[in-house]
Parts: structure tokens; C-alpha cells; sequence
């Protein structure tokens, strides 16, 4: 099992309850380099991140508060994201005030890099691994894949369906899976539909006959997509006053495996606001090398090798 997690799955283990729970627990984490985790509470104008372990006032140094402030490969809205958010550290020492108070020094950049070193290293394209989403920009999303390390998954590869933007599969402080596109030293880029089933695996769930719900991904001169599972879409033949990102009624009208198609009939569109449910996986753990999204007696061919020398690179 992964000993290194996104940050904001520790807080609630029995394992990082204990570290904390008193003095004697903070000096044992310290002497171990347990890895805990805590809510940063606010960051100074120094850009010091204050915390709160077991009753005592704890500081995370700004050049401890990721792996690249101190060289300043990193920016430091790495260290101000955090505030309100739970982040994971070691304890690096526990000074005495001038007051005789208690204060851990703490490292997140120090449990960054044990991470790098113990878990990510040995990474391989095609593995699977845990992400949390950080931060959605228009050309991807930033995620989580242990102890704060981000790796950042480019929207051409969140789902076989199209989209404008992240935020229509994901928000912010989500858990996810992914799998490892490509790797160079320690920069790693994510994909995502590999895990969201094939074309045969999606259209399973539907029959011909059914009116089912959908969204409207596109509209062209000789119909409109109509997306079904983030995995699947149809096209719809042309009706008035429709519009891309309505949600929409659709009729299924046929299916077809060999050209990988299923047409459709829009009986009614609107707008409205769409809650983002937790994707559906239909892999969930191991390592892939290849993902054949299409049915075997298909006219198209569509496949993700992860073994192709494109995304092997260390």
C-alpha cells in the first residue's frame, strides 16, 4: 500500500490523530520523520505558515513550505494556496519561545521530497495512482499525487467527450484516479479517460428506445453532439434553439458498434446548473500499458499505448 497520499487524506487516520495528540507524541513523530498532517491556520507577511499540533503554536518556514521555494523554481502562491487547507509535514525541531512556550519547526518541503525520492521515483508510465485536484485552469488540472507533489492532467485527456473546461468534470478538493501519461524526472503529466471504460463498457448501460439525459457538446452543419457518459456522445440530428453546454432529452434512435456510432433524437434542451459527480471508474488500481477504446469489430482503431517511446521518458 502507498504510504504517501494527497494532502487532506491523513487528517483523519487514527495514525495521524496519535501523532499529534501531545508533546510526547510531537518529539516521537520527530525522532521517526513521521509524516503528519494539519489545516494551516494563516501564513504571515513573511510567508510562514502557522499551524496549531495538539495545543502548540507550530510554524512551517517559508523556504520549508514547498520543494522549489528555496530555489525558487516554485512561486510563492504554493505556500499562500494552502491557508484553510490541510497540508502534510515532519517536524523538523521544537524550539522554546523566549516565553519558555513550545514551538514545532516544521518541513512540508522536507516530506515533498521523501515522497519524490520513496514513491514517485518508481513510478512508471501506465501506473495507476490517487490524485486530489488542486487548482482548474482552462488547460487542465492540477492534481495532487502525495504529499502536495502536483502533476498536471491536460484537458485532452480528462475524457473521450469533449469539454470547455475542467470545472464540468471536476472541483476543487476532489478525489480522483489517474494514470501516469508520461514522466520526465520529476515533472509527470496525468491522463484520466483510460479509467472511464471503452466505447462497448459505456454503451452497455443503454438501450434503443430509451430517452435518456445528456449534455450538448457540439453543434455542427450536419448535427449535434450529445454527450452520454463522459465517455461516450452521440450525434443527434439538428433541432431549433438548442445551444452547446444545454442539457438535453434525447431519444435513441440506433446503435452501432462496428462504426462506433448511436444516433439520436433531442426531444427537449434547457440550461441548467449540473452537479459534478465523483467520476465512474471501471479501473481502479494497477498498471496499464495499453487501453483499447474501441469495439474490436470496429472500422476505427482508437488506442492509448503507454508503451509507445512518446511518453517513456525519464
Amino acid at each position: 500500500m502507498n504510504a504517501f497520499v494527497p494532502e487532506g487524506k491523513l487528517s483523519l487516520s487514527a495514525h495521524n490523530s496519535a501523532g499529534l495528540s501531545d508533546i510526547r507524541a510531537l518529539e516521537r513523530a520527530m525522532a521517526e520523520g513521521t509524516i503528519l498532517e494539519e489545516r494551516a491556520l494563516l501564513c504571515d507577511s513573511e510567508h510562514n505558515l502557522h499551524l496549531k499540533l495538539g495545543g502548540y503554536k507550530a510554524i512551517i518556514p517559508r523556504l520549508e513550505g514547498a520543494v522549489g521555494i528555496r530555489e525558487g523554481t516554485v512561486r510563492d502562491i504554493a505556500i499562500l494556496s494552502r491557508v484553510n487547507r490541510p497540508v502534510q509535514f515532519v517536524i523538523d525541531r521544537i524550539e522554546k519561545s523566549g516565553r519558555g512556550e513550545l514551538i514545532p519547526i516544521l518541513s512540508r518541503a522536507k516530506a515533498q521530497k521523501r515522497c519524490l525520492e520513496e514513491y514517485v521515483r518508481y513510478l512508471t508510465v501506465g501506473d495507476i495512482v490517487d490524485a486530489g485536484i488542486t487548482h482548474l485552469e482552462a488547460f487542465g488540472a492540477f492534481c495532487d499525487i502525495g504529499c502536495g507533489v502536483v502533476a498536471l492532467m491536460p484537458i485532452d485527456t480528462i475524457s473521450v467527450s469533449r469539454i470547455e473546461h475542467p470545472d464540468e468534470r471536476f472541483t476543487v478538493g476532489m478525489d480522483i484516479k489517474a494514470v501516469i501519461k508520461s514522466k520526465e524526472n520529476t515533472r509527470i503529466t496525468l491522463s484520466h479517460k483510460e479509467l472511464l471504460g471503452t466505447w462497448e463498457e459505456n454503451v452497455s448501460a443503454f438501450s434503443v428506445g430509451e430517452t435518456v439525459a445528456g449534455v450538448i457538446r457540439s453543434i455542427e452543419n450536419y448535427g449535434a453532439f450529445v454527450e452520454l457518459t463522459p465517455n461516450l456522445a452521440g450525434l443527434a440530428e439538428l433541432k431549433e434553439n438548442i445551444g452547446v453546454g444545454q442539457q438535453a432529452s434525447v431519444f435513441i434512435k440506433s446503435i452501432i458498434p462496428s462504426k462506433m456510432k448511436i444516433k439520436l433524437v433531442i426531444i427537449d434542451s434547457f440550461y441548467s446548473e449540473k452537479e459534478i459527480s465523483p467520476p465512474k471508474y471501471y479501473i481502479t488500481e494497477g498498471h496499464i500499458d495499453r487501453f483499447v477504446y474501441s469495439p474490436e469489430d470496429s472500422e476505427k482503431y482508437i488506442c492509448t499505448d503507454f508503451t509507445d517511446p512518446i511518453y517513456l521518458r525519464h
